[in-house]
C-alpha cells in the first residue's frame, strides 16, 4: 500500500503502526505531488488524497488528514492546523501561535482528531481515532512533530515527551489505525 503523504513523521508512524502490510511513502513510489488540502473537513482531505494518489499508481492507498482542535475556538484550527498561519510557517510559529491564542482563555482543553482513508479503486474504509488533552503554555520535549510539544496528555507529559513507541501507542493516528485495520479485516482485503 502506498502512503499519501510526504510527511516523514507521518509515514514513519503509519509504518510502525501497520506492521502486517508493506506500506510506501511517495518517494518510496516515485511520486512527486502535494494534493492540494481544500475539503473542510478532515474526511474530504483524507479522501482526496487517496482518490488522486490512486489514479495515479492503481495501487491501494492509505490516507490521511489530522489535526489540532481547541475547546475554546470551537475546533479551531481543525482541518487548517497545518496551514492557519500561512504555508511557510514552522511548527515553532504554528505552536507559539495557539500558546498566545489560549492565553485570553482559561479553557485550554484540546483534542486530536485523525482520518485514516483506504481506497484500492473500488472500496474506500475510514479510520477515525481522536486524543484528548490540553495545550500547554510553553513547548515541552524534543520528539515528535507538528503540535507534539504542547499537547499534554493525561499522564503529564506531551507528545514529544514521548518517544516514538510510547506515542504510537495512544496517538489519535494510532487509533484511527486500529479502526481502519479491523475493517480491513472485516472485509477480506
Amino acid at each position: 500500500m502506498i502512503f499519501a503523504s510526504n510527511n516523514k513523521g507521518k509515514l514513519r508512524e503509519i509504518k510502525d503502526i501497520f506492521v502486517d502490510y508493506e506500506i510506501k511513502g511517495l518517494k518510496e513510489s516515485n511520486i512527486d505531488i502535494d494534493v492540494l488540502e481544500d475539503g473542510t473537513t478532515f474526511y474530504e482531505n483524507a479522501s482526496k488524497k487517496a482518490h488522486e494518489i490512486y489514479e495515479i499508481t492503481k495501487c491501494p492507498v492509505i490516507a490521511d488528514d489530522s489535526g489540532l482542535c481547541l475547546d475554546a475556538f470551537d475546533g479551531w484550527p481543525g482541518v487548517l492546523t497545518h496551514r492557519f498561519l500561512g504555508e511557510n510557517k514552522t511548527d515553532h510559529d504554528r505552536n507559539e501561535a495557539i500558546i498566545n491564542k489560549l492565553n485570553n482563555t482559561n479553557n485550554r482543553k484540546a483534542y486530536v482528531i485523525c482520518n485514516l482513508i483506504y481506497y484500492d479503486g473500488e472500496k474506500e474504509l475510514v479510520g477515525v481515532g481522536k486524543l484528548e488533552g490540553t495545550i500547554t503554555n510553553e513547548e515541552r520535549g524534543d520528539n515528535g512533530f507538528g503540535f507534539d510539544s504542547i499537547f499534554l496528555l493525561n499522564n503529564g507529559k506531551t507528545l514529544a515527551e514521548l518517544s516514538e513507541k510510547e506515542k504510537n501507542l495512544v496517538s489519535a493516528r494510532k487509533l484511527a489505525a486500529e479502526d481502519l485495520i479491523k475493517k480491513i479485516k472485516k472485509t477480506n482485503i
